[in-house]
């Protein structure tokens, strides 16, 4: 009897072919220092120690009058919302003839630590907002929150009501005793107060474990594979390049903002009780009372969706738009679904209410 093992020869055809991409990938992939994020121009408009507020250069003749600010996550950069021509959020918003200004949280270092909500909402946030009320001659702006970003601006938006014409949360960080990805089982059971005692500021490595756990598999094997199997598709591997170049480009978070995030937000779920103090003032969502869009994304990794939807029925607002989208946290920012079903939605809203 033979004991022969027989391959199927399309699976060796296979294993040929990826072989050969893999040895061949080095001449097709850019280098990722010679990748340039952000391809919307802009101009820096106000700076307050790391801190950067950026002002996009208009598409249409005529803007709403209404400026938009965007504060983006305290975690990876703002690139993500324009990572490329095709997927960006801020060209499309300005396409809409949306007035564009976006945060730029900057790189904190050692000197850095002692900053907390106060210093980021009270502090740079509000500078930001009162510099375009300004420069745009407005009383009130629009605010968009993304993920982190999302939860600093809802703090605003309950503490400083008087600026906020609209507020549209995306992914926001809301509930955090209904979030249930990784990230929030790991961090409600550290011990926050000995970790910043020890390390400082949140190192960008600790993040890099935190997402390396959220889907393992994928992130470590699955996307490679996918990635090799593609090398010849130049747009795939731009696509891929950019995101994999965007997610390498974690900030140091300030050990004592990480302390009351983990401690006021996930751990005794402050927030949504309207429980939490910043700047020795209570943060009551019910004072949120502007217009309100919230977006959420129902495969959503980083930020459950259960975690974001608490926002829209907590808040004093009657005027509150609730949207779930079938996609991902990235992908409801910078994808295709997002050109082509997200942003007309928001744009149209904004639109009516500016």
């Amino acid at each position: 009897m033979s004991s022969e093992i027989k391959i199927d020869p399309k699976i060796i055809a296979e294993i040929l072919k990826f072989s050969k991409n893999v040895a061949k990938a080095p001449k097709l992939v850019t280098a990722p220092d010679e990748i340039k994020l952000g391809t919307t121009p802009f101009d820096v408009v106000y700076e307050e120690d790391k801190v950067r507020l950026m002002h996009y250069k208009p598409m249409t003749d005529k803007q709403l009058h209404t400026p938009l600010i965007i504060a983006y996550a305290i975690i990876n950069r703002y690139h993500i919302l324009d990572i490329h021509p095709k997927k960006s959020w801020v060209k499309n918003l300005l396409e809409h003839g949306v007035d564009v200004y976006m945060i730029d949280w900057g790189t904190p270092s050692s000197i850095d630590k002692y900053l907390d909500f106060d210093d980021y909402v009270n502090g740079y946030l509000d500078n930001c907002v009162e510099f375009v009320k300004r420069e745009s001659n407005v009383d009130k702006v629009s605010l968009q929150g993304y993920c982190t970003g999302g939860t600093m601006a809802a703090i605003y938006s309950s503490l400083h009501p008087e600026n906020v014409k609209n507020f549209i949360a995306t992914a926001p960080v809301i509930d955090g005793w209904k979030d249930t990805t990784v990230v929030s089982n790991l961090v409600r059971h550290i011990d926050v107060d000995k970790f910043v005692e020890i390390v400082g500021n949140m190192p960008p490595e600790f993040m890099y474990y935190c997402f390396s756990i959220l889907k393992p598999f994928e992130q470590g094997v699955e996307k490679y594979i996918k990635f090799f199997k593609n090398i010849d598709d130049k747009n795939f591997v731009d696509n891929f390049m950019r995101i994999e170049k965007w997610l390498s480009d974690t900030p140091p978070i300030p050990g004592e903002l990480f302390r009351q995030w983990i401690k006021d937000i996930y751990q005794d779920n402050l927030l949504i009780q309207n429980k939490m103090n910043v700047g020795g003032k209570n943060v009551s969502l019910r004072n949120i009372k502007m217009p309100l869009f919230t977006q959420v994304a129902v495969g959503d990794h980083l930020v459950s969706p259960e975690c974001s939807m608490p926002l829209h029925y907590s808040v004093g607002s009657e005027d509150k738009t609730l949207k779930v989208y079938p996609t991902g946290h990235v992908g409801m920012i910078a994808s295709s679904f997002s050109q082509k079903k997200i942003l007309p939605e928001l744009c149209q809203w904004l639109k009516v209410h500016s």
